[in-house]
């Protein structure tokens, strides 16, 4: 399903090229056991932005999420990363094109009985020859990057929330992917820390030029980070809004894209 064209922003003098784009989701229909969640999506992610995948709780984001990382065989249609069919690449070639992708997951997914520098060195040593002296290096530029340096040797239980969430995307970053994908980052912080999850997002856009698909419901993250988001909808399967959130949440016509980016209580409240 499509969203009514009043919810789709088109950029002024727009020619439709997708040729900026490091991702294009084509016609895409997932679900489970031959039932469609989310049917027939098509959208482009632009090489450097800030995409943002939105939608309430059960629109099939972090499943949408999951389709683009390659964990589940879409039911029909195609994700193309940097030029590759994901569902259609196998063997070698599959690898490749998943070392040009991070993975940050909601819960940070951190092993616990690893140290933070372990954790950053694993990936590193699975999928580089890289020697010990070299990963460890590797391993604590990217824990600066992140703003973790001095707790290389601390476990993730020693760590704040939001550090966990920082070290997450540390370890994301390991193998210099392309893109990054976070599920829901600001999920369980506090605001300030939230707030602080945001500008880093935003540094390693603009200082490393990388791609970032988040996805959230948080719509005061959104309005900072993102430079175009998607809404997902469940009832009709699919985007029911497209563009700049700021644009969306001034011009959105769809009853539920201007209750959600307004924080309207819905009709039935």
């Amino acid at each position: 399903m499509t969203a009514s064209l009043a919810d789709i922003q088109v950029p002024e003098g727009s020619d439709g090229n997708p040729s900026d784009d490091i991702i294009r989701v084509q016609d895409l229909t997932v679900g489970f056991d031959g039932v469609p969640l989310l049917e027939h999506l098509s959208f482009g992610v632009r090489r450097g932005e800030v995409f943002v995948i939105l939608g309430g709780s059960g629109s099939g984001k972090s499943t949408l999420l999951k389709h683009m990382i390659g964990l589940y065989e879409p039911m029909s249609g195609r994700i193309i990363i940097d030029g590759q069919d994901m569902a259609a690449a196998h063997g070698e070639v599959r690898m490749a094109l998943l070392r040009k992708i991070g993975v940050a997951y909601q819960s940070g997914a951190l092993f616990g009985s690893m140290s933070l520098l372990e954790n950053i060195c694993l990936p590193l040593e699975a999928h580089t020859r890289l020697d010990h002296d070299a990963r460890e290096l590797v391993a604590r530029m990217k824990l600066r990057l992140v703003g973790l340096s001095g707790f290389e040797n601390h476990l993730p239980s020693e760590l704040s929330g939001g550090m966990q969430k920082r070290a997450a995307i540390a370890r994301a970053m390991a193998l210099d992917p392309m893109v990054l994908f976070l599920d829901e980052p600001s999920a369980g912080l506090d605001p300030v820390t939230s707030a602080d999850l945001d500008q880093l997002i935003l540094r390693l856009s603009s200082t490393l030029g990388m791609t970032f698909v988040v996805v959230s419901h948080e719509m005061a993250s959104v309005h900072i980070i993102a430079d175009r988001v998607i809404m997902l909808d469940p009832e009709s399967r699919g985007i029911i809004a497209e563009g700049e959130p700021g644009w969306l949440r001034e011009h959105a016509r769809h009853p539920r894209v201007r209750r959600f980016f307004n924080r309207q209580a819905s009709e039935a409240a």
